[in-house]
């Protein structure tokens, strides 16, 4: 298995899920045990927000993305990928892996964008 956790310094899980360039690689073995963490660090435009879908993603064959903050669009887009998108308010990368591994990692709601504002995407 592997999860993805957003944390664009590194150090704490990062709120918006699909503007992150950072994301700490976790491979899972058989026993539920973490047995490699790397980072990814990818392009402006291979963000979430900006990759429109189209094509191969670095992200793609990532079983889990944990994030502090995703749109339901972003969930959904995960969704289509294979990917289970999960929102925490857990800040700690390592910290919310084990817990997702032993399933008790707390859990956030999806965004639903509605009230931002001048926050328009274009996408539909």
């Amino acid at each position: 298995m592997k999860i993805a956790v957003t944390s664009q310094n590194r150090k704490t899980i990062t709120g918006h899920g699909g503007k992150c360039r950072k994301f700490w690689i976790y491979e899972i073995d058989g026993r539920n045990n973490i047995a490699n963490k790397t980072l990814l660090e990818l392009a402006l435009e291979q963000t979430f927000h900006e990759s429109h879908g189209a094509g191969a993603h670095p992200l793609d064959g990532t079983d889990v993305l944990i994030c502090g903050g995703a749109g339901q669009g972003l969930i959904r887009r995960l969704d289509k990928m294979g990917i289970k998108g999960l929102v925490t308010p857990e800040t700690d990368p390592d910290t919310a892996v084990a817990a997702y591994l032993d399933g008790t990692l707390r859990l956030g709601q999806a965004e639903s964008h509605e009230g931002h504002g001048d926050h328009h995407h274009g996408h539909h």
